[in-house]
Order: structure tokens, then sequence, then C-alpha cells
């Protein structure tokens, strides 16, 4: 019959032994069974096998699968993670993808931020105010009116200036057909003036205007010698719109030198344009259709050497693939 008796400690932390066959002080005989003494401590121990190399304890059956001992871990209890195995976990590098994007997003939002700084800087800073202004391609105008024209413009910023806006600003000056501005840093701007070309003078009273081909007064003069220019005879008023558009039409396709030869022109209508070189010849134009073949045609006959036995009058391009001189 097992004992009902707990088992103790003694108080030094070591296990008492208990009485067996041959005990002392009497208390059991020999063979006999133990009888109950005052004194009697029963004590029990329990040995923990040490593991060996492969994790088994002493005397363990190599037939038997090994399992790892965890000290404390008793039937029907779970294993506790201890504070070194929580030590121990295992922490997986981050994937060189994920690293990578996220740097690239890093470098790319310094950089937009450091671009629109630099931006704001250069659109509203002082420093980039315009202070100087030059000005090229102008003939018919001198550089000094397109400087009054644009000085509003001074003091601003450069990187706020816009061919649109020069352009409104030189409106009032007919003369200029076109303009494109260049901000030279720190505070310069450079503009290019494209003026309209004038083709041919109309005489107005005393004066004579120089017009373009689109009929726009660019500029008067007293002495029609003084500018190589043919002379529409009877001007746009007294010839009417329609012919001296024709006219002028065919006046701005001839080559610069061709026209530098020209005396007048005139024309009976749209379909009869007619020119006259200063060295009284004359040269039958037609209507202004294919106005760059006439032009290319006429350019070439009158490259030809001349003939003094059998001089030419006459230059017919009318029909510009099948030209006639008499």
């Amino acid at each position: 019959m097992a004992s009902t008796r707990r088992p103790t400690y003694t108080s030094t932390g070591r296990p008492a032994r208990s009485g067996g066959a041959g005990g002392s002080d009497g208390n059991t005989g020999s063979g006999g069974k133990a009888g109950p003494a005052a004194d009697d401590v029963i004590s029990a121990s329990r040995s923990v096998p040490e593991p060996g190399p492969e994790g088994g304890g002493k005397g363990a059956d190599p037939a038997k699968p090994k399992r790892a001992g965890i000290p404390g871990l008793g039937r029907g209890r779970k294993a506790e993670p201890s504070a070194a195995a929580a030590g121990n976990v295992l922490v997986f590098p981050e994937p060189k993808g994920k690293r990578r994007k996220r740097n690239i997003l890093a470098v790319a939002g310094t950089l937009i931020a450091l671009v629109a700084g630099l931006l704001a800087v250069a659109t509203f800073s002082p420093v980039l105010a315009v202070d100087t202004i030059s000005v090229s391609g102008t003939r018919l105008l001198t550089p000094a009116q397109v400087e009054t024209a644009l000085e509003p413009l001074r003091g601003k910023p450069l990187p706020q200036i816009s061919d649109d806006e020069v352009a409104r600003l030189l409106e009032p000056l007919v003369q200029v057909k076109s303009v494109s501005a260049e901000a030279r840093p720190p505070s310069g701007l450079a503009v290019a003036v494209r003026e309209r070309v004038p083709v041919a003078l109309v005489k107005q009273g005393e004066q004579y205007q120089l017009v373009d081909v689109e009929g726009v007064q660019l500029a008067a003069t007293a002495d029609p010698e003084s500018v190589s220019l043919p002379v529409i005879d009877g001007g746009a008023g007294a010839i009417g719109q329609d012919l001296f558009r024709a006219t002028a039409a065919v006046l701005g396709a001839l080559p610069a030198d061709v026209l530098a030869r020209l005396s007048n022109a005139s024309a009976q209508s749209v379909d009869a344009v007619e020119l006259k070189l200063v060295d009284g010849q004359t040269i039958i134009w037609g209507n202004a259709g294919e106005k760059e073949l006439k032009a290319k045609v006429l350019a070439a006959l009158l490259k030809v050497p001349a003939d003094p036995k059998n001089p030419v009058k006459v230059y017919d391009v009318s029909v510009p693939r099948h030209p006639v001189t008499r």
C-alpha cells in the first residue's frame, strides 16, 4: 500500500534518506516493516539527466528518437519561451528592391524640393531683374525707339518676361512684324526684331510712303530716288484695294536684287500687272498666281547677257513655263 505521507525536503536543501533494510536507530528490523516514528522524514528528489552530445540524457536509449530537453518542462505543461529564447529571434533583412525604391523616392523628393526652391528664387528674386535691353534687327526703326517702348520691363525679373509681353509692348510700332526675347542673366534682355519689308513707294502729296505687301505704311520720304523701290502708279486710293494688293503681292515675291532694278509698277486689272525697270524695259507679269516661279524665271532671264544687236525690251513671264522675250 502506498504511503500517504507527503515528500519533504530537509532544511539544508539536501534530500533526507529514507530508512530501508537494515535501517538505523532501531526503527526497523531486519526484513521488518518500517514503523512510524516522530522524527522520520520522508524525502524525495528528482534528477534531470544531463544532455549528451546529441541532446539525450545519460543512458538514453539510442533506438528511441531523441528530444531536446527543456528544463522545468513536465508532462501536461506547455513550454514557455525563456528570456534567452526570446533574445534569439531571427530578424530577416529588408529586401534590396524595397530599400532601393525607398532611397530613390527620398532622393527624388529632395531634388524636387530643391528645384522648386530654385525656381521660386529665380522667378521672384530681384537679383535677376532687367537692367539692360539690347536690340537687334532694326532698319526702319532705331534701337532707341524699341528700347523706349520696352521701358516697362525694367526692374521685372527675367523669368517673368515672355515673347508675347514684348510683342504687346511693341504693337504701336507698325514696322515690327514679329519679335523674340532672350534672357541674358543676371540682368540683360536681348530683343531680336523682325521688321516688315517695304516693297514699294506710294505717292501721297509731296511724300512717298514705303509700304509692304499688305499695304502697311512703314515710313515716308520726300526723295524717291533715295530708296531703291518701285513706285506704284496711282497709289492704293487711286487704283483700288484689289489692284493695289495684287501689285504689292507681286513685288513682295521678287528677289531683293530684282526689286532694286524696278522703277514703277502698275496694274490695269488683277490679271494684268506690269513692272518697269530703271533702264526702260517692261515686265509683263500677269496675275499674282505662281508668283514664286515667275520670280525665279524673271531672275534667270535678267542674268542673260544682253545682245547689243537685239536688245530685249519686254520680258513676258505671265506663263512662267513658257517665257517670252522680245
